[in-house]
């Protein structure tokens, strides 16, 4: 017992970075399909609506689940994040409300004022997105405050207007058939170059700005083993872009390379972070240890989330299964 307690911080740290990569996964495609929703036709993206609607609500679930392990299992982090993050926090706030009213809107407002909706949901996407990207670049840096930082952190909310375009377009790939298949590979195809530029930023800034970070990745014989993860992102963008160029094809074959790629090119990345920044739950400030709560509190939540986690993934596979396949025609009757 008094083992699983020293061990708790840390699975509660893991925990959470599973939270929020699949978070960035299933809610990122649904956000990047919102984003190319602006350059869409009217039935495009009536179809591309349709591909995400009955996912995008259980998506968000994983952030909640990530924030809440956050403030229960790290409160001092928890409240050093949300201080430095304030803003883009509330930026990103305003564009998940914009989201679900416009989702809902859409649906039930006159024609006359269809179009308005279709914009609000687009506003919604990319202020969520580019709040996303800013809180990612804000952490890789330690939370500075100093003028690069916040261009950095800017430059990374750009790119993931990108990335997520890119998983978002991979999911109509999967998703959809016929013209709104071809525009979405041609999305796909802008975008992920676009996205291989924001994870070598992220990549050359950190070991950069951080000795302990570069002497983890360059010294011998870390460099050896630790070469796996950015010869393989290499391959996975290497094959996304082999495939897009090859799609569409009969049969549809092939037509989840692209999406899968993309996960690929995701988890490693998440893996890379998690071992750049490890033991530190807030990069060169707070470490998991000094961070988590005290190890009765600890044992307690445990408990609730051996129920809470499994089920969470069960309910996430029983919805995908349900739903797999291509979508159907949006219907409001």
């Amino acid at each position: 017992m008094e083992t699983l307690g020293n061990l708790l911080p840390y699975i509660y740290a893991s925990l959470m970075l599973v939270s929020v990569l699949m978070y960035v996964v299933l809610d990122g495609y649904d956000l990047g399909v919102g984003i190319l929703s602006f350059f869409a036709t009217e039935k495009q993206r009536n179809d591309m609506i349709a591909s995400i609607g009955p996912f995008w609500d259980a998506n968000g679930t994983w952030l909640v689940l990530g924030i809440g392990i956050l403030f229960i299992a790290f409160p001092s982090a928890y409240e050093v994040v949300c201080r430095a993050l304030y803003l883009p926090i509330f930026v990103m706030l305003i564009g998940i409300i914009l989201r679900g009213i416009s989702f809902e809107f859409r649906v039930k407002s006159k024609l006359r004022y269809r179009n308005l909706w279709n914009n609000m949901f687009f506003a919604g996407s990319l202020l969520t997105t580019l709040a996303q990207g800013f809180m990612l670049g804000s952490y890789v840096l330690g939370f500075q405050s100093t003028v690069s930082a916040w261009f950095f952190a800017l430059f990374i909310s750009v790119c993931f207007v990108a990335t997520y375009s890119l998983v978002g377009a991979s999911w109509l790939i999967m998703k959809t058939h016929g013209n709104l298949q071809k525009r979405a590979i041609f999305w796909a195809r802008q975008s992920l170059w676009w996205t291989a530029i924001n994870v070598a930023a992220i990549s050359l800034v950190t070991p950069w700005l951080s000795e302990r970070i570069y002497d983890r990745w360059f010294s011998m014989p870390n460099i050896l083993w630790l070469s796996v993860i950015p010869l393989s992102t290499f391959v996975f963008f290497g094959l996304s872009h082999v495939t897009l160029r090859s799609l569409p094809r009969q049969n549809d074959a092939k037509c989840w390379v692209p999406f899968v790629s993309t996960v690929g090119i995701f988890i490693l990345a998440a893996l890379g972070l998690g071992y750049s920044f490890f033991p530190y739950v807030v990069p060169g400030k707070i470490t998991i240890l000094a961070a988590a709560s005290a190890t009765k509190s600890l044992m307690f939540l445990f408990i609730g989330t051996l129920f809470v986690f499994p089920v969470l993934l069960g309910y996430t596979f029983l919805v995908y299964k349900v739903f797999h396949g291509k979508s159907s025609d949006l219907r409001y009757d």
